[in-house]
């Protein structure tokens, strides 16, 4: 059984910086995109970035220069580093990861619990 484990979140002040991780678990043959959303209160869960298993990335607007994707694809771990972090940034952020379980099988999207970031002074 795959489970997405989100680690990393907590209170930080503006203009402070953490890591988050997101270790997949379970019997999987390949991730092909991992991603990163977020959602605040009272708003739409949003894209903040998003990289496949050849290292292309894709970012949010609002955190392009300043949140960075990577993975380790021997792990299966995906981090997102976050550096000036904004009040804005507040939210709970979701790993998802498209993936298959062996080479049969299709791909499906796997989603964590969510971990909460929260930035204020």
């Amino acid at each position: 059984q795959v489970q997405l484990v989100e680690s990393g979140g907590g209170l930080v002040q503006p203009g402070e910086s953490l890591r988050l991780s997101c270790a997949a678990s379970g019997s999987i043959f390949k991730i092909y995109t991992a991603g990163w959303y977020r959602q605040a209160p009272g708003k739409q869960r949003e894209l903040v970035a998003a990289i496949t298993s050849g290292g292309s990335t894709n970012y949010g607007d609002s955190v392009k220069g300043r949140f960075a994707i990577s993975i380790d694809n021997i792990k299966k771990i995906v981090y997102l580093q976050m550096n000036s972090l904004k009040p804005e940034d507040t939210a709970v952020y979701y790993c998802n990861a498209d993936l298959s379980l062996t080479a049969w099988t299709s791909v499906r999207a796997y989603w964590g619990q969510g971990t909460q970031v929260t930035v204020s002074s």
